[in-house]
């Protein structure tokens, strides 16, 4: 083998160590996170839905969040365009369940690059609670979700809650680049992000953040954050700055993964990936150690085909395989739904496809999110140009 076919056989054997790393905060956190009787006082919350536009689910994502299990709480949901389809499974819902406590705010006003943080600056008035969750729309949210967010946030010295997800393709799909978007998030994103936790990171996770009304106005509320890319990034740093910690809940929701073909994927998660790589870009490029299948393709490249870089590829796809089984099995009784398979067969093109986002990432310097045109240079957002007029995603902007 050359030096080149070493190299890349040496990075590979550090991929495959980094993914049975990742198995085993998986399993750790599932073992150490079993729920347990608790008293703990429940104060009222208010839930914070920004929509815009639909997608795959959006109604079972919806649903969700109308039937917690929970004492008291208000649903806001915001919408920027009275034509959005979106309300009108808000209104359906709202009368499949009356009693709940729901206000629709529906304002067009821009307050900044950030439109999730714009949509967010509008429902604010409307909440009636101080407790308050910002949950994406694309959520999918098990009945306790309330309750487990307000266990970790009634803690002493907490400031604000996050939580993991898993990736949840539409299930009569099956469409590539759902599936290749799931498997990234439920099998790459989640065990890196427990992987960072047990190295004492506290990030927030923007798809899901609990806290209190007092903690929003010591960082400043959310208009500072309208200009910022990273939103969920620096609220979570002002938090910490705050003294107080990002806690952890133990219940894991699933996030719809929409994107129909691969260049839609592509953009998401390329903004994902550039929008990392202005915050941590030395981080960035340590990611590329976990992605053994790409290493070891590389390997099997450079050697010419030996038997040893053969049987490497061999061994990093089967410990993928076995280590995506086993992360599903553990996390089962978090999530509440079943977890789709991801064919073996799927698996060293995912690995390809995010070794590229990662180098193209230091090649672009702008992003498309939900179908507007960002500049992703320096850490405020510059509008580009629009590409569209109704943006077609509704993840509701967020980081995940």
């Amino acid at each position: 083998m050359t030096v080149l076919a070493l190299f890349a056989a040496a990075l590979a054997c550090v991929g495959i160590l980094q993914c049975l790393f990742g198995l085993a905060a998986v399993k750790g956190f599932a073992r150490s996170r079993r729920h347990r009787a608790e008293a703990f006082d429940r104060p009222p919350v208010t839930v914070l839905r920004p929509l815009c536009g639909s997608e795959p689910l959006l109604e079972e994502a919806l649903k969700s969040c109308f039937q917690q299990d929970y004492p008291e709480y208000q649903i806001v949901f915001g919408i920027q365009d009275p034509a959005d389809p979106a309300l009108q499974l808000v209104e359906k819902l709202c009368r499949v369940y009356p009693s709940r406590d729901v206000r629709v705010v529906i304002d067009p006003t821009i307050h900044g690059p950030n439109r999730k943080i714009s949509n967010l600056i509008n429902m604010l008035p409307a909440a009636r609670h101080d407790v308050l969750v910002i949950s994406d729309s694309d959520l999918h949210l098990p009945e306790n979700y309330l309750d487990r967010l307000v266990a970790e946030l009634v803690k002493p010295g907490t400031g604000m809650v996050t939580a993991l997800y898993v990736g949840a393709p539409p299930a009569s799909s099956g469409c590539l680049a759902a599936r290749l978007g799931a498997t990234q998030i439920s099998h790459g994103f989640l065990p890196g992000v427990l992987m960072s936790r047990l190295m004492g990171r506290q990030d927030c996770l923007g798809s899901t953040a609990m806290f209190t009304r007092d903690t929003l106005e010591r960082t400043g509320g959310f208009q500072p954050l309208v200009q910022v890319l990273a939103e969920d990034n620096v609220f979570g740093q002002r938090v910490r700055e705050l003294g107080l910690s990002i806690a952890l809940t133990d219940v894991i929701p699933a996030a719809t993964v929409p994107e129909p073909d691969l260049p839609a994927l592509w953009q998401h998660e390329l903004r994902w990936t550039r929008t990392i790589r202005e915050l941590a870009p030395g981080s960035l490029c340590a990611s590329l150690l976990q992605y053994p299948l790409f290493w070891s393709t590389l390997a099997i490249l450079t050697s010419g085909g030996t038997v040893e870089a053969l049987a490497l590829f061999q061994a990093s796809l089967a410990v993928r395989a076995v280590c995506i089984r086993l992360i599903d099995a553990a996390l089962a009784d978090r999530v509440g739904r079943p977890a789709i398979p991801t064919p073996i067969w799927m698996l060293p093109l995912r690995d390809l496809l995010s070794v590229a986002e990662i180098v193209a990432s230091f090649c672009v310097d702008e992003v498309v999110w939900r179908g507007h045109r960002i500049a992703a240079t320096g850490v405020c957002t510059v509008p580009v140009t629009d590409v569209c007029t109704l943006p077609v995603r509704g993840t509701s902007g967020d980081l995940n």
